[in-house]
């Protein structure tokens, strides 16, 4: 018997056995789409479905209060849309009688706020527009919000609802059993439906993971405003390796003190004495016992400084701040990645140059791509404009680089001013940059949020709220 043109050997028609679990299987997905549509569609029959965010109290978000830009962020992945989600609420009364008018406006507990249709996550809700009438909702009691009789101001008629929890279990296991159930019997695609299973699962819990995240960076934030201690032994630890009559200086790129000693990152392969011990590459250790630091009392004055100007990047994977010498960091710094957490970075580079070095002069240009401007801490001196001509010229650095080009061998140098550019450098904020932080500029150190392509120095923001310093190479938690 032979085949007719075209065909393969055995490629006729599956048997009704084989097909019969797909028909069951397919049945099954329609009969659990169906109930659940089937829900929804009860619950919103007396109005069309909105997404809400409801405001909770401060005792369960860590007693901090929610912002309009905590949401965004929560809700749409990006905090820079607290605008979209103020446009919808603007003068919407609430059940407590107030309405919210201004962007920075404490948010009440229990306030049913208005979301973009596009928001997602687990803190979106659905509710019952019922803006015709009075409010009725199934879901939690005493959320909706009615139109005071005789008001003739807008309000927030909306009813939060939930599905019940036993039917949407029901539903979402019986849904996963059948997608499983048609992998194993397609003996095929296994491998990328749990794949794919496991993708949505880490996307439903971003939301969460990015708050328990941001807590840990506004709790790391406060921790470094009031610990001097850390500071004094990072500057008694770096005059340990200042030039003596015997040998030269050592460049110390980072360093680390907490309770156990010290950690530094050295450009040398032999140890600076006989304390210290090498872990790998430029990592050198000491331990406190042999810290002289570790003796000192809390009232002594920190070594002289000098050139160096300390700061604290963030924390490791212990939980440990690690200090950078922004002395050697000559030219400019790039912080590329994630926007908002590379304005964090920049935002806390200038919180600690203000408290380690107050009255630094700095000046915040804006980007061709108009980012958010940095706050300027008080301790700095913010100058609205800086021309290269009036900055301190003693600094200027003589080295033969090359022309145009924002960048320099690593030199340390006083840090005499701080340029900050809020975004991607356009071509007159290049020219500034050049200006006063080039090879041949005033001797200033420029920090850039974003990609300025020929910068000295690049660092890597992630959605994470981490740094990565690849010159050393470190990632690091940013305080927020």
């Amino acid at each position: 018997m032979s085949n007719s043109p075209g065909s393969r050997p055995g490629s006729g028609a599956r048997p009704a056995a084989v097909r019969r679990p797909h028909h069951a299987l397919i049945a099954l997905l329609i009969a659990c789409l169906t109930g659940l549509g089937m829900t929804t569609a009860a619950v919103a029959a007396d109005g069309d479905l909105v997404k809400v965010f409801v405001v909770q109290d401060p005792a369960q978000t860590g007693g901090t209060p929610v912002t309009l830009g905590e949401i965004a962020q929560a809700t749409l992945g990006d905090e820079t849309r607290a605008g979209d989600i103020f446009t919808l609420n603007r003068g919407l009364a609430q059940k407590d009688g107030d309405s919210l008018n201004s962007p920075d406006e404490t948010l009440h507990p229990g306030w049913i706020l208005r979301l973009p249709q596009d928001a997602s996550g687990p803190d979106v809700q659905l509710a019952k527009d019922t803006s015709a009438g009075q409010t009725t909702g199934s879901g939690d009691q005493g959320q909706g919000t009615a139109a005071p009789a005789g008001s003739g101001s807008p309000t927030a008629q909306t009813a939060v609802f939930a599905i019940p929890l036993a039917s949407a279990i029901a539903v979402a296991s019986a849904f996963l059993l059948a997608l499983v159930t048609a992998a194993i019997v397609s003996r095929r695609g296994l491998t990328s439906w749990a794949a794919a299973v496991g993708r949505t699962v880490r996307r439903l819990g971003d939301p969460a993971r990015r708050r328990r995240r941001l807590a840990v960076r506004r709790s790391t934030g406060l921790r470094f405003a009031t610990d001097a201690d850390s500071v004094r032994r990072a500057y008694d630890t770096l005059a340990d390796f200042a030039a003596t009559p015997l040998r030269d200086a050592v460049p110390v790129h980072a360093l680390r003190v907490d309770d156990t000693g010290v950690l530094v990152w050295l450009d040398t392969t032999q140890a600076p004495d006989p304390t210290w011990t090498n872990i790998d590459g430029p990592r050198w250790q000491r331990p406190a016992s042999a810290a002289g630091w570790l003796n000192r009392p809390e009232a002594t004055t920190p070594a002289d400084p000098g050139e160096a100007l300390l700061v604290r990047v963030g924390t490791d994977e212990d939980d440990c701040p690690v200090f950078v010498d922004l002395s050697r960091l000559d030219g400019v710094l790039s912080v590329t990645g994630n926007a908002a957490v590379a304005r964090d970075v920049v935002q806390n580079l200038l919180a600690e140059v203000a408290r380690n070095r107050p009255q630094t002069p700095v000046t915040v240009l804006t980007g061709a791509d108009g980012s958010p401007l940095p706050a300027v801490p008080p301790g700095l001196n913010h100058l609205t404009r800086v021309e290269p001509s009036t900055a301190r010229a003693d600094t200027a650095r003589t080295d033969t680089a090359t022309p145009g080009a924002v960048r320099s061998p690593a030199h340390r140098h006083p840090v005499a001013g701080l340029v900050v550019v809020a975004g991607t450098p356009g071509p007159r904020e290049t020219a500034e940059l050049e200006a006063l932080c080039g090879p041949r500029g005033a001797g200033w150190t420029g920090f850039v949020y974003g990609d300025a392509a020929n910068a000295h120095w690049q660092w890597h923001a992630d959605d994470e709220g981490c740094v990565t310093v690849p010159v050393l190479p470190l990632r690091l938690t940013v305080p927020a």
